[in-house]
C-alpha cells in the first residue's frame, strides 16, 4: 500500500450521502453540514461555488470574502469542511435553502424543506426537468487516518473538465438514482474511485503544492519506505531496519526522509500509528489492548501514553468525545 492509498483508506465511504440536486434559476443553497469532504460534479447547467472565508490560491472579492468559482459539466470540485460554502446559479445570490448537519434542509428562517423538495431516490430540488443538475457525494464522518490528507487540501479545489476527465461522473449519474440490493455499497465505491482519481490528478498539478509525503512516493527509496510503513504499520520498525529493507544506510535514509517528507521516519510512523488508533477507537467494541496490538504498541498503557502526549487527551477521553 502506498502513502496515498493508505491515507485514502481514512475517508473510505461508508454510507456516504449521495444526491442528485436539480434546480431552476434563481437558486442558491448554503451548505453548513460540517462534513469533512464533499465531491461536487455538475452534469447539466452551471454552478457557482463560494466558500466562506479564505479561499486558498484564489483572489478575494469585496469584504474579504472568497471569490466564487464557476463549475461547468465535466468539471469537478472537492470542498474541505467544516467551513460552510454556497452553491448557486450566480455569485452573491442570497440562499433560499440551508443544509445543516445530518443533511437536514430548511429555509433561512428555519422551515423544514426535506419533504417538500424530495424528488425520489437520492434526488432533490425544484423538479426533475430543472436546468441545472449537480451531483454531490459527502463523506459524513471524520476519520483520523485522513487528517494528514485533509490538511494537504485547500478549502476548495477545482479540476476543469478540459484538463481532466473521468468516465466515473456519467457512471455515478446513472447509478445514483437506482435502488436495489447492495446499491449503497456500489455508490460508496464509485465515490471512492472518483475521489482517488481526482486527488491523483490534483496533486500532479504544480499549483497543488503537493505535500512532502506525496512527492516522496516518486523517489525509489522513499516511495518503498513509505509503502512498507503503510502496509505494515504494526511491525517493529527502526530506522536501521527500514533502511536495510530499502537498501540504504541508516544515516542516508534519515537524512533523505526528513528532507523530503518534513519529519523523521519514526515520527512519521508514530503519527500514522496514532491516526490508525484514533480511527479504530471509533469502533464501539474495540478494546484499548486490541487497538494497541493492531497499531504496533506493546500494551494499552504504551498506546495511551503516546496518544495523550500527541493528542492532548487519553484514548478514553477521545472515544467519549
Amino acid at each position: 500500500m502506498d502513502a496515498l492509498a493508505g491515507l485514502l483508506a481514512g475517508p473510505r465511504a461508508q454510507g456516504a450521502f449521495l444526491l442528485r440536486s436539480v434546480f431552476d434559476p434563481p437558486w442558491s443553497v448554503r451548505i453548513q453540514d460540517e462534513a469533512p469532504l464533499t465531491v461536487l460534479a455538475p452534469v447539466r447547467g452551471e454552478v457557482w461555488v463560494t466558500p466562506d472565508g479564505e479561499h486558498e490560491g484564489k483572489d478575494h472579492g469585496e469584504n474579504g470574502r472568497a471569490a466564487a468559482v464557476l463549475l461547468r459539466p465535466g468539471d469537478l470540485a472537492i470542498t474541505r469542511g467544516p467551513r460552510p460554502y454556497t452553491v448557486a446559479d450566480r455569485p452573491g445570490r442570497p440562499p433560499r435553502v440551508v443544509v445543516h448537519p445530518g443533511q437536514r434542509s430548511t429555509t433561512p428562517e428555519g422551515a423544514e424543506l426535506c419533504a417538500e423538495m424530495d424528488l425520489g431516490v437520492r434526488a432533490w430540488g425544484d423538479g426533475p426537468a430543472g436546468s441545472t443538475v449537480l451531483l454531490s457525494g459527502t463523506y459524513q464522518l471524520r476519520g483520523e487516518v485522513s487528517g494528514r490528507l485533509l490538511r494537504a487540501l485547500p478549502v476548495l479545489l477545482v479540476l476543469p473538465g478540459e484538463e481532466w476527465s473521468s468516465p466515473l461522473i456519467p457512471l455515478l449519474d446513472e447509478e445514483i438514482g437506482r435502488q436495489g440490493p447492495g446499491q449503497e455499497v456500489v455508490l460508496d465505491r464509485l465515490l471512492d474511485l472518483l475521489l482517488s482519481s481526482a486527488l491523483r490528478a490534483w496533486f500532479a498539478r504544480p499549483e497543488a503544492r503537493a505535500p512532502g509525503w506525496y512527492r516522496a512516493q516518486g523517489d525509489p527509496v522513499l516511495g518503498r519506505a513509505l509503502e512498507l510503513l503503510h502496509t505494515e504499520p504494526a511491525a517493529p520498525w527502526t530506522v536501521a531496519g527500514l533502511a536495510a529493507a530499502v537498501g540504504v544506510s541508516r544515516a542516508a535514509l534519515a537524512r533523505r526522509f526528513t528532507g523530503c517528507v518534513g519529519e523523521p521516519p519514526m515520527a512519521y510512523l508514530t503519527g500514522l500509528r496514532l491516526a490508525l488508533a484514533a480511527d479504530l477507537l471509533r469502533e464501539p467494541d474495540a478494546t484499548l489492548a486490541a487497538v494497541a496490538r493492531q497499531v504496533g504498541y506493546g500494551s494499552a498503557f504504551a498506546l495511551s501514553a503516546a496518544f495523550k502526549r500527541v493528542n492532548g487527551v487519553s484514548p478514553q477521553q477521545f472515544r467519549g468525545a
